[in-house]
């Protein structure tokens, strides 16, 4: 079978264009649009089923934060936070995963088509193959999680006590944003790993999901080697862990130089980096199932 990177290549007019990088970058966004816009199309055939799903999925992640709300008739604080402050880590953790999610998430259904063979028609569609898969199933039912998050974190951050200087009220905005980056980047990395090793949805969701619910609760509950692997490893402490500390004047448990608490847009940059380096060097070794 031919090289399959070279199979789902933007139309000839993006190909000419003065910065190939961007042109590409631009026709993987539309093509992720048209496919996401088709399936919503689909979906929205169906509104009753839908309003009842996106409410049902709202009610159902709201249990993860009646568990943190339950913990706290026992307790005043957990390792030195109190509830305001866990539903800030709880609401920022929640709203990137969620929004990530939403955009990329089905991403790991690429070991089922790898086993099925169905990948190979997204490679010979001229449209970059991550994009269509990432957009596969789109799905406005997974808003839920997200708009609970955000709700969440609104009355976290009306509850807390914080002095809002210019520099922590913009670090909000930026820590979503590049939470989300970086969730996605995990996302398509660890489901490129699914070109080698079919099995590996179970580590997948455990850096993902998992990930998520351990940046939930505050870094100083957990060994400092854990925390250590969340900053130097897979780098979700960069999510919320280390931004919050600043918002909240909280100690870094690290004991981290003070610039590593803005560095979630040079985390984002290069996780996203590694991930498309796993996806296209994935994409390179795929010889197809002959179908």
């Amino acid at each position: 079978m031919a090289d399959p990177t070279l199979t789902a290549r933007e139309p000839a007019g993006l190909s000419g264009a003065r910065d190939p990088l961007a042109a590409r970058t631009a026709w993987a966004l539309r093509s992720w649009w048209l496919t996401a816009a088709m399936w919503t199309r689909a979906l929205m055939t169906y509104r009753a089923s839908f309003v009842m799903m996106t409410v049902a999925n709202v009610l159902i992640t709201f249990l993860d934060f009646v568990v943190i709300i339950l913990m706290f008739q026992h307790t005043d604080s957990l390792g030195g936070w109190n509830l305001p402050e866990l539903g800030f880590l709880y609401g920022t953790s929640a709203f990137a995963l969620g929004t990530a999610s939403l955009f990329v998430g089905t991403v790991d259904a690429l070991g089922q088509r790898i086993r099925t063979g169905t990948l190979d028609t997204m490679l010979v569609r001229p449209a970059p193959a991550l994009a269509q898969i990432c957009a596969e199933r789109f799905s406005l039912r997974r808003l839920g999680r997200p708009v609970q998050a955000a709700a969440v974190l609104g009355w976290s951050l009306w509850m807390l006590d914080v002095r809002w200087t210019w520099d922590r009220v913009l670090l909000v905005p930026v820590l979503l944003f590049c939470g989300t980056l970086i969730f996605a980047a995990v996302f398509i990395g660890f489901a490129s790993l699914q070109f080698w090793w079919g099995e590996s949805g179970e580590l997948h969701h455990s850096f993902t999901f998992g990930g998520a619910t351990v940046l939930q609760y505050p870094p100083t509950v957990f060994a400092k080697e854990l925390v250590a692997g969340t900053v130097f490893g897979v780098p979700l402490a960069f999510v919320n862990w280390l931004p919050a500390l600043h918002i909240l004047d909280k100690p870094d448990p690290l004991g981290l130089p003070a610039a590593f608490r803005f560095a979630s847009p040079l985390a984002a940059v290069l996780a996203l980096c590694v991930a498309g380096l796993v996806w296209r060097t994935g994409l390179r070794a795929y010889r197809g199932a002959g179908s």
